[in-house]
């Protein structure tokens, strides 16, 4: 089969290698009929190397239609239409039913340390293959794959995956008070479903801040007051004077570890990738700096006693962080990733409503065939051509 597999930075490639097979009695096959490129994916392309591996598959948001079953996947079938969660879990263990499937115990990364295995996604989190192939193996498949109908375009429901359960938890998380205000730093995929689900869920106020024109204009286009971070020079003080004063009751941060405007950790990130593999791995896990900006600058933004939300992806061990602000303005922080079957009964009846009340289907920017990943990669991470969300079909 075809797959994207990681060559290096900035080096992603289309290469035949094996079809995947049932390994496992809980496993399934699933033929690709979409896949998205995240956000997160580019931290592959550009920081996170030294915990790749040459020809890793790359890709955590697919959906498909079941080929085969292990003998025990009793809930699927072939020809079953299926979105596959990025987070692979269990249902059963201690984690899944306190509702925390990327902490699953069944499928935690113990040797290195971490939570659940994700597909696509470093040696960190159990270097399983991705989804941006013809077919991927599905390990617990009992339990993970959700059913969708047959019928509408996959860009109805391929962003269960990963794009609207993360930000429904990035919301959930922000405890956005009934007719309070939100500011949602990025407006990317996850950070445009944070808006539309905030506005969904009652905010009264959903401010927008990005530097990327097409992302502002998207954003307004359902209803979000967005800040141009490229002109305004102190985003916390415009959020103040939109804000009473106060700032906002939450605030998302739906960028993480590369933000602009961060020089230092930019170089550190910069200088980290010069090193060879066995030495920048263990140096990142021990004494990573991410690229704080966004972070400072939502901590400066939240109203005293109000909440920030991340979701947007931090790997740093020794991020300074403001301890005394935090402290002294009484912040609520929230994180983690998300725990995509968790909030599917909440956003599935919204994704398959015809009214299509999150927009999911004009979230996509380029429907592209896989063979052109690597210039869809090149694209994302440029910010070229209007890219706000890639879909890529097998």
């Amino acid at each position: 089969m075809k797959a994207v597999t990681w060559h290096g930075k900035r080096d992603v490639r289309v290469e035949d290698v094996p079809d995947p097979k049932i390994e496992e009695p809980t496993d399934a096959i699933v033929r690709i009929t979409s896949t998205g490129i995240c956000g997160s994916d580019l931290h592959l392309y550009e920081v996170l190397g030294p915990f790749m591996g040459e020809g890793d598959i790359l890709g955590h948001e697919p959906m498909g239609v079941v080929e085969e079953v292990g003998s025990a996947v009793p809930n699927l079938k072939p020809g079953d239409r299926v979105v596959v969660p990025f987070n692979i879990s269990c249902g059963h263990c201690y984690m899944c039913e306190r509702g925390l499937q990327s902490q699953c115990e069944t499928t935690q990364v113990t040797s290195k340390g971490k939570g659940a295995s994700l597909f696509g996604y470093t040696k960190l989190y159990g270097q399983v293959p991705g989804g941006q192939a013809e077919y991927l193996r599905v390990p617990q498949a009992h339990y993970g794959p959700v059913k969708v109908p047959q019928g509408p375009a996959d860009e109805r429901f391929v962003y269960l995956s990963d794009v609207v359960p993360t930000a429904w938890q990035a919301v959930d998380y922000a405890a956005i008070p009934r007719d309070g205000s939100v500011v949602v730093y990025g407006l990317g995929p996850i950070g445009q479903m944070c808006c539309r689900i905030a506005r969904h869920r009652g905010a009264a106020k959903v401010i927008g801040v990005d530097l990327v024109p097409e992302r502002l204009a998207l954003a307004e286009r359902y209803g979000v007051t967005v800040v141009d971070a490229r002109t305004e020079k102190d985003v916390p003080a415009a959020v103040r004077e939109m804000t009473g004063g106060r700032g906002a009751d939450s605030v998302i941060d739906a960028v993480g570890m590369e933000a602009h405007g961060a020089p230092l950790g930019k170089l550190a990130h910069q200088m980290v990738g010069l090193l060879p593999d066995q030495v920048a791995a263990p140096l990142m896990e021990k004494g990573g700096v991410d690229r704080l900006a966004v972070l400072h600058e939502s901590i400066d933004t939240v109203r005293r006693g109000g909440t920030i939300s991340l979701s947007g992806v931090y790997g740093g061990m020794l991020d300074p962080m403001p301890m005394m602000e935090m402290f002294d303005k009484q912040i609520q922080l929230r994180m983690g990733q998300a725990n995509v079957r968790r909030w599917i009964d909440d956003v599935l009846p919204l994704v398959s409503d015809d009214s299509d009340p999150l927009g999911v289907e004009d979230l996509a920017t380029h429907l592209w065939p896989l063979d052109r990943a690597p210039e869809a990669y090149r694209m994302f991470q440029q910010k070229q051509d209007g890219a706000i969300k890639v879909l890529l079909q097998p």
